[in-house]
């Protein structure tokens, strides 16, 4: 992975065979950003998905191997309890024309990853909202 910062916006380019979401924390942490908007495109053969069912409170995890466009990624980086905590959505599609997606659990990089990191001043907790099961922004925490 390679990334240059310009002024609130952090460029990106993911190689083959890395993980996705451990390079985004890496580069995160590296350049201390605590609330950002994520976007990418790219390649993966290796990757996993989620949709949450609220009845079960707990997420139905797809993974998919094979030739995919990353055609859609976006998401937020926020902090809960003071940590790093990256929310993102992928979108990928097969040589078929099918799209896959959802809450993104890992992805590996096929051939690369081009993604936009726009830093946004500030700061904006999670906490777990029990009654849906799922981390929550908390604009009434203290930052």
């Amino acid at each position: 992975m390679e990334y240059r910062r310009f002024a609130d916006t952090i460029i990106v380019r993911m190689n083959r065979g890395e993980e996705l979401l451990e390079q985004l924390e890496k580069v995160a942490l590296a350049e201390n950003v605590k609330l950002a908007e994520v976007s990418a495109l790219g390649a993966t053969d290796d990757f996993t998905v989620g949709v949450y069912d609220l009845a079960e409170k707990r997420y139905h995890a797809n993974s998919f191997q094979g030739a995919f466009e990353i055609a859609s990624l976006t998401g937020t980086i926020t902090v809960m309890d003071g940590k790093y905590y990256a929310h993102i959505h992928m979108i990928a599609g097969d040589d078929k024309g099918r799209a896959f997606g959802g809450h993104l659990n890992r992805a590996v990089i096929s051939c690369t990853c081009e993604m936009v990191i726009r830093v946004i001043e500030g700061r904006v907790e999670r906490t777990r909202d029990e009654e849906i099961g799922i981390n929550l922004l908390d604009f009434k925490k203290q930052c």
